[in-house]
């Protein structure tokens, strides 16, 4: 008797447990995955002013007039600088303590204004704030080594020697709003 021989049949994969988990890899990376947030400048501003009450009077030895153009050209009381001398400028017109009568007359005192153009390079922008900060940083992180032989940032936060050093190196700075045009 001759026996007749079966077909094969074909190997199939099962599919049905494909989905699940695929479902499942998608949830776990959706999961575990971190998304960076772009936090944006940090900075506080001050409150609404009411409407009926005047500015206060600001002498203009006081107020530091820097203004970026739409070349991305620093020009710091009108007159041309570089990028690179904006710190310096900045900490001297803060830190004059009224000897030279072109300066501020105390870090109180002293304004940075600085105002751009709506077409203004945003990375020049950025730079010129960066700068602006590391002034008062580094004339922050000086007064405290002289006062207290530590850096400015190695204190707590809102602890008497902070605040000590920022009551005598406020950051007064005025960001103005661009001319139309």
């Amino acid at each position: 008797m001759l026996k007749k021989k079966r077909g094969r049949e074909d190997a199939e994969i099962p599919m049905s447990s494909l989905a699940d988990i695929a479902f499942l890899l998608l949830i776990f990376f959706l999961v575990v995955t971190t998304i960076d947030v772009d936090t944006g400048i940090g900075l506080i501003l001050p409150p609404i002013p009411d409407e009926n009450t005047e500015p206060p009077p600001v002498k203009e030895r006081n107020l530091l007039n820097i203004l970026v153009n739409a070349q991305g050209m620093v020009l710091i009381d009108e007159e041309p600088a570089s990028l690179n001398i904006v710190k310096d400028r900045i900490k001297e017109f803060v830190d004059n303590n009224g000897a030279d009568p072109d300066l501020s007359e105390s870090p109180d005192d002293a304004i940075v204004s600085i105002k751009t153009t709506r077409q203004t390079p945003y990375n020049v922008y950025i730079d010129m704030l960066d700068e602006v900060m590391g002034a008062y940083a580094e004339l922050r992180n000086q007064a405290s080594m002289e006062r207290f032989g530590v850096p400015f940032e190695s204190f707590e936060d809102n602890s008497v020697e902070q605040e000590e050093i920022q009551e005598l190196y406020p950051k007064k700075i005025s960001i103005a709003e661009p001319d139309e045009g």
